[in-house]
């Protein structure tokens, strides 16, 4: 009998073995990411305008808004995040809305995408002086 155990013991093991080499062959390996997020702010300078970047992806515009006039601020509309090739390095252009001007010109800029957190801002500002650089 101690025969019979021994044998199934060992078919046991080999099994098992088998079967792990298998697993672990036929598991899929994690992939990098290759692309990650390029998100542009426009800020609470009251003004309107757009900014869009090089290559293109971002398209994101505001409109101004008077905070003294009990407005509420306005959501940005358009593009405003974007996915981008870890690595593209990405410029960025503002143009204001007319009445408004770049208080803030985009920054940083260029950016570099890695992978994480990416960003830009710009600030724009109603001419009628409502704020200041």
């Amino acid at each position: 009998m101690g025969r019979h155990v021994s044998r199934a013991w060992s078919a046991t093991v080999v099994i098992t073995a088998f079967a792990t080499v298998a697993a672990i062959g036929f598991a899929v390996p994690a992939q990098a990411d290759t692309t990650a997020q390029l998100s542009a702010y426009v800020s609470d300078g009251w003004g309107g305008g757009t900014i869009t970047s090089n290559p293109a992806g971002i398209n994101c515009h505001t409109s101004a808004w008077d905070p003294y006039a009990g407005d509420q601020p306005p959501v940005p509309t358009g593009t405003c995040t974007a996915s981008f090739p870890i690595g593209t390095t990405v410029h960025f252009s503002a143009t204001a809305d007319a009445g408004s001007h770049v208080n803030i010109p985009p920054d940083p800029n260029p950016v570099t995408v890695g992978v994480g957190y990416n960003f830009t801002g710009v600030v724009f500002c109603p001419d009628d002086g409502l704020c200041s650089s």
